[in-house]
């Protein structure tokens, strides 16, 4: 049985693994890149060169972008109008949800379909189950590549709309950017006694930061609830001691903008009431700013 054959547009290292994930397994895979010679090995394992994006969109039944984000994805593929009719585009660069949403009708105007992808894993691990993909978007033509898209890694299809692989991306993106914050936070703090980073975060940060990690599902499962019974510590409890910890940054000279968005939700939740509850009410704090008000 023939292999799909696909495109890759993007030879970064990101890009040169995905190709060279498809070409050993025997798809006829179409590369191209703004700089011609990137990731000559491929040329070794079969790849085909294409002169231009409108060539390489041509010799693909699936098209697999891995540009700089998903706008410059549409600033390639867009062009191509009627070039695009019948392809299947998965883009797997960063980007926004609606970005991809705009560009999932953009194409679909020029008879394409989309898929939007991210990519949770380094080049190393591509075609392997430590890479994860979640991906979303018309859902025939996930029927159609979901055993393709598979091979690049373990896979979540999280549903049709083009915007919620980027919105789950995103979202982990920010919990990961939480962590580094904490982290800038507590080395700066200790930094001001002449601590050494690395000692404090092998000593002390790191294997309380991983027994942590072990708490995420029972705290997940609080905001789930929405009752936000106590499994941890209450809210009154964190806010006092986030306001201790601020206050020992300030003594020690250390700013604290990196925590203050979070005392303030805090604040707010024990100011309503909810001193008592879970810590994890802060989120309703969150959440409760997207509803209509008098809703």
């Amino acid at each position: 049985m023939s292999k799909a054959s696909v495109t890759v547009l993007g030879l970064g290292r990101m890009g040169a693994a995905i190709a060279e994930v498809f070409l050993r397994n025997g798809h006829p895979t179409t590369v191209w890149n703004r700089t011609p010679d990137k990731a000559i090995h491929l040329d070794e394992l079969g790849a085909q060169r294409a002169d231009s994006v409108a060539d390489a969109v041509a010799a693909g039944e699936l098209i697999v972008t891995v540009l700089a984000d998903t706008a410059a994805a549409g600033e390639q593929l867009a062009p191509l109008g009627a070039a695009l009719n019948g392809r299947t585009v998965l883009n797997v660069a960063t980007g926004r949800p609606d970005t991809a949403r705009e560009l999932a009708d953009r194409l679909a105007e020029h008879g394409a379909r989309f898929i939007d992808g991210g990519v949770f894993g380094v080049p190393q691990t591509v075609g392997t189950p430590e890479t994860l993909l979640v991906y979303s978007g018309a859902a025939e033509a996930e029927a159609e590549f979901a055993e393709v898209i598979r091979e690049l890694g373990a896979t979540k299809y999280v549903g049709a709309d083009a915007g919620l692989a980027a919105l789950h991306d995103m979202a982990v993106l920010a919990g990961m950017y939480g962590l580094f914050g904490g982290f800038f936070q507590a080395t700066a703090m200790v930094h001001t006694e002449q601590v050494s980073a690395v000692e404090f975060t092998d000593a002390f940060l790191a294997p309380w930061l991983r027994s942590l990690l072990d708490m995420l599902p029972t705290l997940a499962a609080e905001i789930d609830s929405r009752e936000f019974p106590v499994n941890f510590s209450d809210l009154a409890v964190n806010a006092t001691g986030l306001a201790d910890i601020r206050a020992t940054s300030r003594n020690q000279g250390v700013p604290t903008d990196l925590l203050d968005p979070l005392q303030r939700l805090f604040d707010a939740e024990v100011e309503r009431g909810h001193a008592t509850a879970s810590f994890t009410r802060a989120f309703a704090g969150l959440i409760d700013a997207l509803a209509p008000a008098g809703s």
